[in-house]
């Protein structure tokens, strides 16, 4: 991160108070003469167009980092697909279009990896994001964050808006949602190795076969590369964040069982879905443009964050 680039800049930072924004947040503050706005929907719901544009006349922003979205785990996308497609393609959309009627100087989608098509196999290029569908079990979160992609280049051809999509792997790391109905498959397994080591359980589900394969990026190196492309980054085409590192679901499992210090046994529930088998980004644009790459290993971010975790049981297992 650059600190003079944020040194005289306006920032609005959606979604600001939860796990990824607040990361950026703490990043913004940091540089010194950098204006900071954070959103929250008790005060602007981003879904209604009146309090998008509400939202900017009061805080007058140059640069907007959209960070909020309707996310969760597997129960989430199962049972509310609707709300989950409806919302976040009105966030995105709405937000963009006050964003170019207020004159807004670049606009940051952060989007994600679940937009890329669900059959591809192999690591996630670029050039296939606007292939077929996504993988059904995330459907309409990808499709909804796809949109937004395709608003920003609709935008730069009629408008000659700025804006850049970022296309990111799986968070992890402190301040993550441990609630089971929201949390994704770190924190998820967090919870209950450390509950189950405390308890005293013999053992523990996991979800599926195992043989999934993810890639896992640490929140504090996501949004350290979200500002650096903020920077630095000024296409259209969607740029993916990530490590380019894949670890197979059990490996995850097992390691996170290991440093969590549950002893017990892990119980695979073959009849729950596994989702896509292989889903990994191609960084290598993310390498050569902006010359970075996730400096952080998973055994040291799991450590830190089941550290985090159990420093902070009350909020960790509370903040859904």
């Amino acid at each position: 991160m650059n600190h003079s680039f944020w040194s005289d800049k306006r920032v609005l930072v959606t979604g600001g108070a939860g796990f990824l924004g607040s990361h950026l947040v703490d990043r913004l503050r940091a540089a010194a003469g950098c204006h900071v706005a954070v959103v929250r929907q008790k005060q602007f719901d981003l879904t209604r167009m009146d309090d998008c544009r509400r939202c900017l006349a009061a805080h007058r922003p140059g640069i907007i980092l959209h960070a909020a979205a309707t996310h969760g785990g597997v129960p989430v996308y199962q049972l509310q697909p609707g709300r989950v497609f409806y919302e976040n393609l009105l966030m995105g959309a709405q937000l963009m279009e006050a964003a170019r009627e207020t004159g807004v100087a670049k606009f940051v989608g952060i989007g994600t990896a679940c937009s890329y098509p669900g059959r591809l196999v192999g690591k996630l290029n670029e050039r296939d994001f606007w292939g077929e569908l996504p993988h059904e079990s995330v459907l309409e979160y990808g499709l909804a964050k796809r949109m937004m992609a395709a608003q920003g280049v609709a935008y730069k051809k009629q408008y000659g808006f700025h804006s850049i999509h970022l296309a990111l792997s799986n968070l992890y790391g402190p301040r993550d949602e441990f609630d089971p109905a929201f949390s994704h498959v770190v924190a998820a397994l967090i919870r209950r190795f450390v509950e189950a080591r405390r308890a005293g359980q013999p053992a523990v589900e996991a979800w599926g076969t195992g043989q999934p394969v993810r890639e896992f990026l640490y929140v504090e190196d996501g949004a350290d590369a979200i500002l650096l492309a903020a920077e630095r980054y000024d296409d259209t085409a969607p740029l993916n964040i990530g490590t380019g590192v894949g670890t197979s679901i059990r490996e995850l499992t097992e390691l996170v069982r290991e440093l969590s210090g549950y002893r017990g046994e892990i119980v695979w529930d073959t009849s729950k879905p596994d989702g896509q088998m292989k889903k990994l980004l191609d960084v290598s644009r993310l390498k050569s443009l902006l010359g970075w790459q996730a400096p952080t290993p998973l055994r040291v971010g799991l450590a830190t964050t089941i550290h985090w975790h159990e420093a902070s049981l009350a909020t960790a297992n509370a903040r859904a």
